[in-house]
């Protein structure tokens, strides 16, 4: 019989008052007992909708029942006959709009914790028993992967098992992409995405790190050095701005310089070379994800007051309600229906204090969300001295500008077909770089898909 337990098996977690001074990672995860009693909620429909609704098709209730069963090794081949990055994926993947939010258990209480399970079963075989994956036999075709965040990391993972010479070009010193230098430590340790580049190295791949692609290399001498496919994951590291009054300030930065130094360069010891401003109040502008990383960073920095700043109503955030929820646990305060319109100067060239305006929301916009409108006559001046703006992302025109035939759309963004290849015959893309800022599993699934679609090109000269 199944655990018709209406809600989810709590996760032990930190306390607010404690983590909020800490980068360790928020969520302790589930001991092998409270996965197993989770396991049995599952009702093994015979039609399960959470499959279709994950992007790389993990099989959800095959590896739930194996664990409901305390068999985690077989949960975890079949969590990994689909999914690359199980321990990632699991962390930051937002499975409420995805698998969970098809679960029918959620009908009449909270839906199955699929990416908690998913997680434990990732954390475990890591515990107990962390083999690297072995080596198999060269197909002798040279496939090079352009940045190393998830999208590459999983197109790099599928052809190297398949046999294929893969090469990681990332720009950075340190492989990962957006998973090290963009999602804090405290949601996504870094020793795990250093386990993963682990694995792929034990696999063959080969990765090389400060390989600006577009400056160092172009695609072009990609393939004059033997390369028969190509994969663009780039990402989209391009910061978006508002475009006001003070924004040149001292004091006002991107959320990807401000979380890149966080995370990629600890700026929060004392021994970095790139330190972060002390700051005293900080206004996060915007309302996503990368928002919320930002807020929460400012804090563990030791920012008295920090303020989230969303010019629509909580309702339409696009973070994810975990996020939001351990925000507020952490003392971040929320601004919604508040637009900044002037970035004001403490008389020495820094940020003395953000002038606002109120909002109320219109009818929709082409996205479906309410069009926020000034309230004439609401502007106030909030009291900060630092501004970060979390406003989104594009990618970086360098691939693009220095490849023939590889076309975009007005965004920026790549256009790719069916199988996801470029205008450009035998290059590949997938993730933020084709679709702009998105999540980790889309990029997972974009990866996997162009993987699969290179195996099947050369498959076909065979």
């Amino acid at each position: 019989m199944p655990n018709m337990q209406m809600n989810k098996t709590p996760m032990p977690e930190q306390d607010p008052n404690v983590r909020n001074r800490n980068f360790k990672e928020v969520s302790l995860g589930y001991t092998a007992e409270m996965a197993i009693n989770e396991a049995q909620r599952c009702l093994h429909c015979k039609n399960p909708q959470c499959v279709t609704a994950c992007p790389v098709s993990i099989r959800i209730p095959e590896f739930i029942a194996k664990v409901a069963e305390g068999d985690f090794l077989a949960a975890y081949e079949i969590v990994t006959s689909t999914n690359a990055l199980p321990a990632l994926s699991g962390r930051v993947c937002p499975q409420e709009r995805q698998c969970e939010s098809k679960c029918v258990r959620g009908v009449k209480g909270e839906p199955v914790a699929i990416g908690r399970l998913e997680r434990f079963v990732a954390d475990w075989y890591l515990e107990n028993v962390g083999k690297m994956p072995e080596k198999p036999a060269s197909n002798g075709i040279k496939v090079a992967v352009v940045g190393s965040g998830p999208s590459g990391l999983t197109c790099a993972s599928e052809l190297a098992k398949k046999g294929y010479e893969v090469s990681i070009f990332e720009a950075l010193h340190t492989a990962g992409g957006v998973l090290v230098y963009g999602i804090p430590e405290f949601r996504l340790p870094k020793a795990l995405v250093a386990n993963e580049i682990k694995k792929l190295e034990a696999l063959g791949v080969r990765v090389m790190t400060n390989m600006v692609i577009g400056k160092v290399l172009s695609i072009d001498e990609l393939f004059e050095l033997g390369f028969r496919a190509i994969f663009i994951g780039s990402g989209a590291g391009l910061p978006m701005f508002m475009h006001i009054e003070g924004e040149a300030l001292k004091g006002v930065l991107s959320a990807n310089e401000y979380l890149t130094r966080i995370n990629l360069m600890k700026a929060y010891t004392r021994s970095s070379d790139t330190p972060v401003i002390v700051s005293n109040a900080v206004a996060v502008v915007g309302g996503g994800n990368v928002a919320m990383d930002a807020a929460r960073s400012a804090k563990r920095l030791g920012a008295e007051h920090v303020y989230i700043v969303y010019r629509r109503s909580e309702k339409e955030m696009p973070a994810r309600l975990e996020e939001q929820h351990h925000a507020k646990e952490e003392g971040i305060e929320f601004l919604t229906l508040t637009n900044p319109v002037q970035i004001l100067d403490d008389g020495a060239g820094r940020v003395g204090a953000m002038r606002c305006i109120r909002m109320e929301l219109g009818e929709p916009d082409a996205s479906g969300r309410r069009s926020p409108i000034a309230i004439p006559n609401s502007e106030f001046e909030l009291p900060v001295d630092t501004v970060i703006m979390a406003l989104g992302t594009s990618p970086n025109p360098l691939i693009r500008s220095t490849t023939p035939g590889l076309e975009t759309n007005k965004k920026g963004c790549l256009i790719v077909n069916e199988e996801n290849m470029t205008t450009r015959d035998g290059v590949y893309a997938g993730g933020d770089a084709v679709t702009g800022a998105a999540t980790v599993i889309l990029a997972m699934g974009a990866g996997r898909k162009a993987a699969e679609a290179i195996d099947a090109r050369f498959r076909k000269q065979v």
